[in-house]
């Protein structure tokens, strides 16, 4: 019994000091008030133009004005001619329905009616998260509300709406979700509904899951495992989440390509290097050798006859070798070289 009585009047509480505003100058607007706040209805203008104009909820007529004389009948309600509002305070269940606004000519002629449809909701006034880790390390989150008429349910994980990629359950519109095992961050649940909204965030961790991703044995091993309770594929790598985005592998691209470009630089300076001492080695010695004759003297024996070709010694000195390097152009001749050549008598 006291539980309910301090929830009727934590929903007092909350509903206190609620105003709402609905603009009632179309026909057939939906206007909600909060149980036990305020609603402001748009009915006209302003009735300093009006002749004549009554207001009714169902077939009961609340408020009439003729001229500048303005007769409010309902409780807990008031009318301002200058900007053409009906405010209803301290709003009931029973306040709820169809408003017709019509409106007369000097002769009492009806010349417009309007209708409105006011709903009545009782405001969230709190909402409580509570969440649980399942078997397969998936975690199970609830959102309940107090109070709360119609209450609509929306999440968020670090500020933006969960995705398929993180739900087990792809409706994110209920109160109760499943995350999968790789997800943490600030979770929030907001409970709204037509005349208030209250939301709660909650700080979530994994459940302690790692994916099992080897070959044991010769069979493939693929799956969620408690990571404190894990005998399964020791010493071997794991992978800590289920899947991985294309954005979680730009890093390791990223490094593979660093990693290919460095050893291509290095390749190509020590191919660099290594024609560069080739060019620096100093060429073997040709094996030619150039055959240089100098101080060759013709003396003429004595006694002998010189017949018509003189048989003469030839006297050789100084015969000197000299290195000489390799040409281009192949000779087909030894080269000789004579000096000092001299005939004697």
């Amino acid at each position: 019994m006291e539980a309910v009585v301090g929830l009727l009047l934590l929903l007092l509480g909350v509903s206190h000091g609620v105003e709402t505003y609905c603009d009632g100058r179309q026909d057939g607007a939906q206007c909600y008030g909060a149980l036990g706040g305020t609603v402001v209805l748009q009915l006209m203008d302003s009735a300093s133009e009006i002749s004549r104009y009554q207001l009714f909820k169902n077939t009961t007529a609340i408020l009439s004005g003729i001229k500048k004389r303005v007769t409010v009948i309902a409780d807990r309600s008031s009318f301002t001619p200058s900007n053409g509002t009906f405010r209803i305070n301290d709003l009931s269940r029973t306040d709820g329905g169809e408003y017709t606004l019509k409106i007369f000519d000097s002769e009492g002629l009806s010349l417009k009616q309007r209708t409105l449809q006011l709903i009545i909701q009782a405001p969230v006034s709190s909402v409580l998260l509570v969440s649980e880790c399942l078997s397969q390390g998936e975690m199970r989150v609830s959102c309940s509300s107090e109070g709360g008429d119609s209450p609509q349910y929306s999440w968020t994980l670090d500020g933006h709406t969960l995705t398929d990629t993180q739900l087990l359950s792809v409706n994110n519109e209920t109160n109760n979700i499943t995350l999968k095992q790789d997800v943490s961050g600030q979770l929030t649940c907001s409970v709204k509904n037509h005349v208030s909204t209250v939301s709660e965030t909650k700080t979530i961790s994994t459940c302690g899951f790692i994916f099992i991703n080897c070959i044991s044995n010769g069979t493939r091993i693929s799956q969620w495992v408690l990571e404190a309770n894990n005998t399964l594929c020791i010493g071997t790598t794991t992978t800590p989440t289920s899947t991985m985005t294309p954005e979680g592998h730009i890093p390791i691209i990223a490094g593979v390509l660093s990693a290919l470009v460095i050893l291509l630089v290095v390749g190509v300076a020590l191919v660099c290097v290594h024609q560069k001492k080739q060019k620096n080695k100093p060429k073997e010695e040709d094996d030619e050798q150039e055959l240089t004759y100098a101080d060759v003297r013709i003396v003429q024996r004595q006694g002998r006859q010189i017949q018509q070709v003189a048989e003469v010694d030839v006297e050789y000195g100084q015969v000197k070798f000299s290195g000489r390097p390799r040409q281009t152009v192949k000779q087909t001749e030894d080269a000789c070289v004579y000096a000092m050549v001299r005939k004697g008598r």
